[in-house]
């Protein structure tokens, strides 16, 4: 199959899907006149009424998605991740909350597309990977894709879900290039990227790719790994993981938020737990340092997992 470019197998998705169901519209900040990326060319297809442009107010537009995902609309909104902040009370109050107060009477279809634009020098404002302040609370469901089939099929699933889903896309994946295998991915199955013996790498996001980079080097060392990406943390399929870890006895989880209470920290947790007597060694989470993200480049690259961090973990659950 052709390859497509990460940013153009989501635009791919979202045209497919507002020529399948005229319930479907776009929404974000500028993204009338694009003509490259995610939105392009949109407007020009399905015009105003389905392609909205969006005043600088995420408290307001997010919460006018929840609206019209309650009336029958399946909406599609455009952010980014460190946009958010100020639309918490709407993604947490409204869209999380909503079906279940309403005991199941109503559907919230809406999903968010968060962009997350660390590692490009935009400092502790621009940089926010938070996915897992959203895995803490019930009712939203999390993709995460790592190449473009993830990009066009979470997607496409997404939008056909009842549920508020928020899809964070890696910026850094935007340019990359990967062929379409799957058209549509259902939630809460992970992918096996690659197969190994000796060690599992479980890789969020970006750090598939990161992952995937490590595991090849070190198999030139005798070192088998097996990569793990997980598409979606909510739901989470724990049991791919927890099959892979009986096999390698071993776990490293490559994850670009920071530590503390992150998506590694809660599927170390389950390993833990459930898969406890199958470990040889100790769980290591390979993550984002404790501290906001510097504006120099030079201090901004120490912050996040690098090859020579995964791969100096990988070999200390070998000793």
């Amino acid at each position: 199959m052709a390859e497509k470019i990460f940013a153009e197998a989501i635009n791919e998705a979202i045209a497919e899907e507002m020529r399948r169901d005229s319930s479907v519209f776009i929404m974000g900040e500028d993204i009338r006149l694009s003509v490259y990326g995610a939105t392009a060319n949109l407007y020009k297809e399905f015009g105003e009424e389905r392609v909205l442009d969006t005043p600088l107010s995420e408290n307001g537009f997010f919460g006018a998605a929840i609206g019209a995902s309650l009336v029958g609309m399946r909406p599609i909104v455009e952010t980014v991740t460190s946009f958010m902040w100020v639309a918490m009370d709407q993604l947490i109050s409204q869209a999380a909350k909503m079906r279940y107060m309403f005991g199941g009477q109503a559907t919230l279809p809406v999903v968010y597309r968060a962009s997350m634009m660390y590692g490009s020098g935009s400092a502790a404002h621009h940089s926010d990977r938070p996915y897992p302040m959203f895995m803490n609370m019930p009712g939203i469901k999390i993709a995460v894709p790592a190449n473009s089939t993830d990009a066009k099929g979470l997607l496409k699933t997404a939008v056909r879900d009842d549920d508020p889903v928020i899809i964070f896309e890696d910026a850094n994946l935007y340019g990359t290039r990967s062929e379409i295998l799957e058209d549509e991915i259902p939630f809460g199955k992970a992918e096996i990227v690659k197969s190994g013996t000796d060690c599992t790498i479980v890789g969020i996001a970006a750090s598939v790719n990161l992952s995937l980079d490590v595991a090849n080097n070190l198999e030139k060392e005798g070192i088998s790994c097996e990569v793990i990406n997980p598409r979606t943390l909510v739901p989470l399929d724990k049991e791919t993981i927890l099959k892979s870890v009986e096999k390698t006895g071993r776990l490293v989880i490559v994850d670009p938020a920071h530590k503390v209470c992150s998506a590694a920290s809660e599927i170390s947790s389950i390993v833990a737990e459930e898969g406890f007597w199958d470990l040889q060694s100790p769980i290591i989470k390979v993550a984002s340092e404790q501290v906001h993200i510097p504006y120099a480049p030079s201090l901004e690259k120490l912050v996040y997992p690098n090859i020579e961090k995964v791969s100096k973990a990988v070999k200390k659950t070998l000793e």
